[in-house]
Parts: structure tokens; C-alpha cells; sequence
């Protein structure tokens, strides 16, 4: 049997079918409609999110709401059986991807010039250099301290510097705002403040590099810190006086929580420079300086 007689068998049974009415043509496609429109989704880390209790029938809603508005632990979280619920779950993750990125990733160059501050760099390489050898993060590498010798104010009363630390995300959220602040008010007490810069894969301990190099009386660096699941957005000033390669920890000055939802920049700013004032006056810092 050829292809010949098999469609001449099926057409027979086709019409054979109609004729009873026991098949039907195919009816015309319809023209096409418009494309359904994608749902949108709400941002689950959104401020408004966050605030929404997921604790099922709390007994006193008004004062759990109270309570979340005060912190920005996680609570009122409620739970599936045994497990967190899938929401809780999910910010937890888009909560770390973001502090992830904090780490690791560059500072947006546009800040940099926003802020008119030149680069320098520290004896890691790359980032996974940075986490893995904390010593090399507070190293100046040779042509650092070239560009810091040849670009900076030498003995200046106080050198304020910004490094990118364990969050570019706060350097990125904080820098335009604090540190003008900083510079104009210690230079309305008549002190003498030397050029900013910028150093890339720094830690706390490089301030003592820069002292040396530079001759400043007070070092103050402006630092991203280790990003929580709460924020990735903390910045602290860790300020010396006559600071020294090999220094104890105890002998700095801390401002810490500079955000958004802890000391606000320009605040955190004015301060600073206050507290710096006063290390200067009594020539002492950390546990040595008179609270």
C-alpha cells in the first residue's frame, strides 16, 4: 500500500465521519490578542516589606508592630511548621547576596570624582587577596606611597583618608556626605588638613603606613565596615594620634554606624571632627584620650 491509497483512505473515513457528525473541521484561529502583561512583583527588601509582621494572629498585633518598628532584627517572622517561611527565607538570601556584593565589588569611579580624590592602592592585587591576607590589606604598595609623597600636604595637623574596607556599598552611600563635612569643620578651627585620597583594598592598620609617610599629627580613615543582614551601608572613622607602624589596637579612636539608620552621615561628621579636636588638645588617643 502507497502513500496514494493511504490518503484516499483517510479522506474517505474523514468524510464518512462529517456526514454522521461525529467529527468537526477546525474552526479558524482566532486573530492574536495583546500579550498578557507580567505581574509585578513586590521588592521583598523594601522598607514597607519589611514591616509587614508574617507572625499568624499575633495576640497583641499593635505591640509586635511597635516592637519591629524599634529594630531591624529579624522578628515577627512567624513560621511554617518547623521552618522558616518562604518570604523570610527568600530576604535572608537577598539580604547576603547584597552584602556579598558590599565586599566584593569596586567603588563606583563617579564617587571618586564626585569627592575629587585620586587613588592609591595596597600591596593585594584582587579582592580575594584582600579577605584571604589582611596583612597585605594594611601595606602601602611602593607606588602608593610615591603618589601619596608627590600628591599630599606633608605634616599637616590631620589626613583624612576613605578606603574601601569591607563595604564599597558604604563608602558609595556615605562619602560625598561626611566627609566635606569633616574637612570644613576642623579647617574652621584653624587646623591644617591634608590632601583626601582614596585607597583601594585597605584596612583599619594602613593609617599607620600613611602617618609615617606623610607626617600627620592625627590619621583619620573613613571605612566601609563588615556588612550584616541588616545593612551593608556602615561606615566607621577610626582616627590616631601619632600613629606608628606596629601600634596597639587600643590607641584608636572609633566612630562607628555611620548610615542611613544609625548616626546619619553629616551628623556622624560633625562629630568626628569634634572628637578629633579634642584628640589633638590632649594629644592622646584611644584609651589614653580623657573622655
Amino acid at each position: 500500500m502507497n502513500q496514494e491509497m493511504i490518503a484516499a483512505i483517510v479522506a474517505e473515513i474523514v468524510r464518512q465521519l462529517q456526514r454522521t457528525g461525529n467529527v468537526e473541521l477546525p474552526s479558524q484561529p482566532e486573530p492574536p490578542s495583546e500579550p498578557p502583561r507580567e505581574k509585578e512583583f513586590e521588592d521583598i527588601t523594601s522598607p514597607a516589606c519589611r514591616a509587614q509582621p508574617l507572625v499568624d494572629h499575633p495576640e497583641d498585633p499593635e505591640a509586635l508592630a511597635r516592637m519591629m518598628k524599634r529594630t531591624t532584627a529579624r522578628i515577627g517572622v512567624g513560621r511554617a511548621g518547623p521552618r522558616l517561611k518562604t518570604r523570610t527565607l527568600l530576604t535572608l538570601r537577598a539580604d547576603h547576596a547584597q552584602a556579598r556584593d558590599a565586599v566584593f565589588a569596586d567603588v563606583n569611579p563617579a564617587v571618586l570624582e564626585e569627592t575629587h580624590l585620586f587613588s592609591i592602592q595596597t600591596l593585594c592585587q584582587d579582592k580575594n587577596t584582600y579577605v584571604t591576607r589582611p596583612d597585605l590589606g594594611r601595606q602601602l604598595s611602593p607606588k602608593a606611597v610615591e603618589t601619596l609623597r608627590a600628591n599630599c600636604v606633608k605634616n599637616p595637623d590631620v589626613q583624612i583618608y576613605a578606603a574601601d574596607g569591607l563595604s564599597t556599598t558604604a563608602i558609595e552611600a556615605n562619602l560625598s556626605k561626611i566627609l566635606p563635612v569633616i574637612t570644613q569643620s576642623l579647617e574652621k578651627m584653624g587646623l591644617t588638613v591634608g590632601t583626601p585620597f582614596y585607597l583601594r583594598f585597605g584596612r583599619v592598620g594602613s593609617e599607620e603606613h600613611v602617618a609615617e609617610v606623610l607626617g600627620a599629627k592625627v590619621v583619620c580613615v573613613l571605612i566601609g565596615e563588615r556588612p550584616g543582614l541588616a545593612t551593608a551601608e556602615s561606615m566607621s572613622a577610626y582616627i590616631a594620634y601619632n600613629a606608628y607602624v606596629g601600634m596597639p589596637e587600643s590607641k584608636r579612636t572609633v566612630v562607628s554606624n555611620i548610615h542611613k539608620n544609625g548616626t546619619a552621615a553629616v551628623e556622624a561628621g560633625a562629630y568626628v571632627a569634634e572628637v578629633i579636636a579634642k584628640i589633638l588638645e590632649q594629644k592622646a588617643s584611644g584609651v589614653d584620650l580623657v573622655k
